[in-house]
């Protein structure tokens, strides 16, 4: 059975009283009101949307493991071109692998440091060497 204007008309009745009880008039803001020179005043209340807090990624030290085969001067070439240090920053760090057995190469964000890892590791089985390289949580 299809609507006939009658029941139409008797809803549209009802709607307009139920609008403006929801609605407020347009233009008219309840919360800020005008103030003087007919800007809005908002009376203590926070209308602008609180920024959101930024978390630091966490860092990750990429680390050169030592081994007995690889040559001293490979693993300086690798850390002036890859992680960019001058001579005697590679040379103290090629020192402290070959000591100790480990050298943090630099801290860096997770995609950077896994990318280091990866360089070092390509480039070392390119030149036939077993030098390690791994990250590790700062």
């Amino acid at each position: 059975m299809p609507l006939e204007g009658p029941i139409i008309s008797s809803m549209s009745d009802d709607l307009p009283k139920y609008i403006m009880g929801v609605m407020r008039p347009q233009g008219q803001n309840p919360i800020a009101q005008q103030g003087e020179g007919g800007a809005e005043s908002d009376h203590g209340l926070a209308i602008e949307e609180a920024r959101p807090r930024l978390k630091k990624p966490p860092l990750y030290h990429v680390v050169l493991l030592n081994d007995d085969y690889t040559p001293m001067d490979f693993v300086v070439q690798i850390l002036q071109g890859i992680f960019s240090m001058d001579r005697s920053a590679a040379m103290r760090i090629m020192l402290q692998v070959h000591t100790k057995g480990k050298g943090i190469c630099g801290v860096y964000t997770y995609e950077i440091a896994e990318t280091k890892v990866a360089q070092v590791t390509g480039l070392a089985q390119k030149h036939q060497h077993p030098l390690l390289c791994t990250m590790e949580e700062n």
